[in-house]
This record gives structure tokens, sequence and C-alpha cells, in this order.
């Protein structure tokens, strides 16, 4: 049998051997901690310099980042909770987290997330004076469609989001962001063009940025719902040749 210090040693080893090869498996992350998107939306303020809206949402990722209440809890790589503005008032509302998200456990980072910054910047907004989220927290394999009862398990969450956050206006990006804030089982082409509430809250829908890789002629659509979000929030927007021109748009 080993003594206590070799074996204390040879399990150090083994540990070791364990953390370097989810390293390897997880691009070089640090799998012991990842500042969560709530903290870095906030910049990891101490909990005692944080205003009310900040703490709530950091408490909350701490506790969602641990959920199980769905299959999907099985095989993420990271809860994708939201990051943003906490004090924001326009908050964008998408599906679920893709391949990159998942990957990096924040909300819209790969191409439809770059086309979202564009989107977000034609109206004199940077992605920081926002926030993002999506239904869902967690990835469906293979970039599925969210079923019903993931949506059921997740929408508390969100729910619980929206109610800290208190925007002026939500944005809902693509046909399911859309149907499960206005319980609606309209399609996105049908439910955009106008203006609903979410509560006492203005909503808008438009186009999900991944559809618009596709469909590219529908851009000058969600121009026009942008327009009406700027109205809203009464700011102020450049045409769109002027945006042309300084390269805002996709």
């Amino acid at each position: 049998m080993k003594d206590p210090k070799t074996a204390l040693l040879y399990g150090i080893r083994q540990l070791r051997r364990q953390v370097e090869r989810r390293l390897k498996e997880d691009g070089g992350a640090d799998v012991f901690y990842r500042p969560l998107p709530a903290e870095r939306g906030h910049g990891r303020a101490p909990a005692d310099q944080m205003d009310a809206s900040q703490k709530a949402l950091w408490q909350m990722a701490q506790s969602v980042r641990h959920c199980s209440s769905c299959p999907l809890s099985r095989t993420r790589k990271r809860v994708v909770f939201g990051e943003g503005d906490s004090r924001a008032q326009l908050v964008f509302v998408g599906e679920a987290p893709g391949m990159e998200e998942d990957r990096e456990g924040r909300p819209f980072v790969g191409a439809a997330g770059q086309l979202l910054t564009k989107i977000i910047a034609s109206i004199g907004l940077k992605r920081e004076q926002v926030y993002i989220c999506n239904v869902l927290k967690c990835r469906p394999p293979g970039n599925r469609n969210p079923a019903p009862a993931e949506i059921t398990a997740c929408k508390t969450h969100l729910t619980r989001q929206l109610q800290i956050l208190r925007p002026k206006i939500i944005c809902a990006l693509g046909t399911f962001a859309a149907q499960t804030l206005l319980n609606s089982q309209e399609p996105i082409g049908r439910l955009r063009g106008k203006t609903y509430a979410y509560e006492t809250i203005p909503l808008i829908p438009t186009f999900h940025p991944a559809a618009l890789l596709y469909h590219p002629q529908n851009k000058r659509l969600v121009w026009e719902d942008m327009k009406r979000i700027a109205e809203i929030l009464q700011l102020p927007v450049a045409a769109p040749e002027a945006r042309r021109k300084s390269g805002e748009t996709g």
C-alpha cells in the first residue's frame, strides 16, 4: 500500500492529466472558472458595487448555470445566460445558442452575431448598450429547432430576466422568440411589421439574423422594423445611403 505522500502525489498527477485533457478538448478554455456572461456584461464588479439589476442578473446567472430542467443540460458545454447593459432600454431575444455560443458561453458570437452587431449599429447603438439573450439557455444538438418541452422548461428563466431588466422595448428575433413572447403560433413573416405588447412593454418581432444570411433580401424589412424601434426610443438614425457608405450594413 502506498504511503500518504506518494498517494497524494499520484492523485495530483492524475488530476493534472484530467485537467490537461479537458483543456485540450475545450480549446484551451479554463475548465474551473469562466466568467459568466452576466459578469462580463457588468465588468465582474464585486457584488457590493453592483446596482440592483446587475446583482439580480448575476445571482440568477449563478443559479441558471446549474439548471437541469430539460435534457439539454446533458449535451451543452456552456449555459448561455445573456449579456449586456442591465439598464438597457432595448433587449433582443433570440432563439437558442449555436455552436459558437455553446463554446464561448455568450449569445450571438458567430456569423449571425456579427450581423446582429451591424443591425444594432444601424440605429446608432453598440452591443454594450443593449441586452441580448435567448429563449433557450442551452444549445439544442445540431442546432435543431427548440422543442416545446424545452421552451416550457426555459421560459421561466426568460420571464425572470425580462422582469429584472424592465426594458423600454423588446425585439424578438425570429419565429420561436416571437411565438414564445406573444404566445402565438403565427410564423415570423406574419408577425413582423407590427408593434405588440409583452405585458406592458412594446415588442417588435423581426427576422432572425441567421435567416438573413440565407435570405439577404429581407434585410430591408429588418431595417423597417429597426426604424420602428428607433422611433420608440427616440433615436436619430442615418439614412440607408449614409449607413452603406459608413459600412454599417451587411
